[in-house]
């Protein structure tokens, strides 16, 4: 009988937020620091097309756990949107399918934001990843289908005009989960009258990361220099993020080392005491500031979903 495979990487976790440049792709981004960190397992919270840069959220090894709390997070983007042509993609990479001489002024544009702002519904792009009779639409898009995509509902929780020529206009945006910034450019030059298409996108926050987290590309490929091997990985390992960050906006409780052992095992731990924590459905525990597991707090007790190996 074989043995089973042991795994090719080191098991390391964390967080590394990246600062992806443009024209680079976030599956192609992901192979990149996965090889670079030589980890295990690696994963984004959250997809940037290749013609938009900003934080693309890397979780490594058992941080991959951790990913859909972030995928979950409020999100703030800086776009910019050119007025005149709306096209098959709704950013730069498309053709123009729509144009127009008309161009708005800076009052129309504030007026419209409001729409803009709560939920609403919005219809994700033609090329988008969003699934049609089980095949992502932006491969029926890329033969030349054009498909109905159900509206869907989606929050914004601030937009904001940042400034206005008469081709452009640059907005900030603070959104929850599913938005789509290339739908909102489409919508608003269609509700103005003149059309629109994204001209420049970036991502500046994932909660719970902010701009101060962000590492640019180059600075870690640069380390690439450092011949000696565990010279570099420590080099490297300086930027990660302790996993448990992800789970910040969670309540959280700290247990000792036996405690910890029992959540490790998969069982569940009793909390007394006045100021055992109200029930939840999802906490976090640490032990020594170290994630070791995510799980529910009812009935006096932490019950773990998911363990976390010691780091």
């Amino acid at each position: 009988m074989s043995r089973p495979r042991k795994p090719k990487g080191r098991p390391i976790s964390g967080w590394l937020i990246l600062d992806k440049p443009l024209d680079f792709g976030s599956t192609e981004a992901v192979s990149k620091i996965k090889w670079l960190f030589k980890a295990q397992k690696a994963g984004h919270a959250g997809t940037l097309d290749p013609l938009a840069s900003g934080m693309l959220p890397i979780a490594l090894g058992d941080a991959t756990k951790t990913v859909p709390y972030v995928m979950d997070g409020r999100k703030i983007y800086e776009f910019t949107v050119a007025w005149g042509e709306e096209r098959s993609t709704d950013d730069l990479e498309g053709e123009a399918v729509r144009s127009s001489a008309a161009r708005p002024e800076e009052e129309a544009i504030r007026a419209l934001l409001p729409k803009y702002t709560g939920v609403i519904a919005q219809v994700p792009p033609q090329f988008s990843a969003i699934k049609i009779g089980g095949e992502r639409a932006y491969d029926l898009a890329r033969d030349g289908e054009t498909v109905e995509i159900p509206a869907r509902e989606v929050e914004i929780f601030r937009l904001s005009l940042i400034g206005s020529a008469p081709n452009l206009a640059h907005f900030e945006i603070e959104c929850g989960k599913g938005t789509y910034v290339r739908s909102l450019a489409r919508d608003m030059g269609r509700d103005l009258g003149c059309f629109g298409h994204i001209a420049s996108l970036r991502r500046t926050f994932v909660a719970p990361f902010g701009e101060e987290d962000m590492v640019p590309l180059a600075d870690l490929v640069a380390l690439e220099a450092i011949e000696d091997d565990a010279e570099r990985l420590a080099a490297l390992d300086a930027y990660l993020i302790d996993t448990g960050e992800a789970l910040s906006d969670l309540p959280h409780i700290a247990v000792n080392d036996d405690q910890a052992h029992r959540l490790r095992m998969g069982n569940p731990i009793i909390l007394r005491g006045r100021d055992a924590p109200l029930p939840t459905p999802e906490a976090y525990a640490t032990a020594q500031g170290k994630l070791v597991a995510i799980g529910e707090i009812a009935e006096g007790e932490f019950r773990p979903k998911r363990v976390f190996a010691t780091q």
